[in-house]
């Protein structure tokens, strides 16, 4: 299994761009968030570990990161700001919304893969992604 430093290095490579020290900080940053997070999000915890990276760097980092494969853009209703969220190259996830609170909810089931496959495949396609999200309330503050 590839790790997602080599699949950015690669990547990178491929495409005559250098692996430097903040691209990297950047992306072992991205993957303790472990939820969707904004741009400033990303800058404010970069900033807090003494590494100063500009903000033009970290959304340029971002877009190869999105190009790799290694990011997704995840999109919250109403919200005007981008959020992101790491993909691992072994795993996917989708979203649970609590409309109550806000928060954002990773969950990851085989079931909605499967069924994306089965979709994609009987109308004569082969799925490589997707995204769901699911908007709730809580059972007990549902009307």
């Amino acid at each position: 299994m590839e790790t997602p430093e080599h699949v950015f290095r690669e990547f990178l490579r491929q495409r005559h761009l250098k692996y430097t020290t903040e691209r990297l900080a950047i992306l072992k940053e991205i993957q303790k968030f472990g939820r969707p997070f904004e741009a400033e999000e990303l800058l404010l915890e970069l900033r807090e570990s003494d590494y100063r990276i500009s903000k033009a760097t970290i959304y340029r980092t971002i877009k190869h990161l999105l190009d790799a494969g290694l990011l997704k853009q995840a999109h919250f209703g109403g919200g005007k700001q981008a959020h992101y969220d790491f993909v691992a190259p072994e795993s996917s996830h989708d979203y649970l919304i609590d409309l109550d609170t806000g928060k954002i909810i990773p969950f990851a089931n085989e079931a909605v893969v499967k069924l994306r496959q089965e979709i994609a495949r009987k109308m004569g396609f082969d799925a490589v992604g997707h995204r769901f999200q699911i908007m709730a309330r809580r059972a007990d503050n549902a009307k």
